[in-house]
């Protein structure tokens, strides 16, 4: 990993476009909720590849939009969005608050399974994030959120990480890319915010 001014991102030029599908994932934390994702992940490849059903798993990053009601630990986008516009206190967990995401719009996500059903494949595996253009890190959050609804945000700093947290992630598209030349990203990060911060305006009202 390599620090920057605003987050952390991969020292290793081979990653310059996010994490793989390859990339290797043995002997490292994931938390017991991550470690059912893989094993959910793993049947999903099985049962296409042993019995040649059209299978497919999406490895999303932050999966988010409108009706997204995210909490302190899961749906950071959203919890820091609402945090802003209520003003109440965000606490960062370790990492500086570079740590880093990517976000997709659920509409994108839905664009790509109406994809898979016109093209479906065999034990097919995918990253489906937002890549490097849709990431951001926890500050550079804050400064997209304050931009947008003009408030500071309020917020402290814990200097201890979430165990299993991982300091930077963001997908490498290219392989979904290729296989289905006709799906991309349609809602820019800036779309997500602004939608976000609508919502969360609307329900307070």
């Amino acid at each position: 990993m390599k620090e920057q001014d605003t987050r952390w991102d991969y020292a290793d030029p081979a990653l310059s476009h996010g994490i793989p599908e390859s990339f290797g994932i043995d002997q490292c934390l994931h938390s017991v909720f991550g470690a059912s994702k893989v094993a959910a992940d793993i049947m999903v490849q099985e049962y296409g590849n042993y019995f040649q059903m059209p299978t497919c798993c999406l490895r999303g990053g932050c999966l988010t939009g409108s009706s997204h009601s995210g909490v302190q630990l899961h749906g950071f986008l959203s919890y820091l969005i609402k945090c802003n516009i209520e003003q109440r206190e965000y606490r960062v967990f370790g990492y500086g608050g570079k740590q880093v995401r990517d976000n997709i719009h659920a509409t994108d996500v839905a664009h790509f399974i109406a994809c898979y059903i016109e093209e479906p494949r065999c034990g097919a595996v995918y990253n489906i994030g937002g890549g490097k253009d849709n990431s951001c890190s926890i500050i550079e959050a804050f400064s997209l959120v304050e931009s947008c609804t003009g408030k500071k945000m309020k917020w402290i700093y814990d200097i201890q990480a979430r165990k299993g947290d991982h300091i930077c992630y963001y997908s490498d598209l290219r392989k979904i890319k290729t296989d289905y030349p006709s799906w991309r990203i349609n809602k820019s990060l800036s779309y997500i915010f602004n939608e976000i911060i609508d919502m969360w305006i609307s329900r307070m009202r």
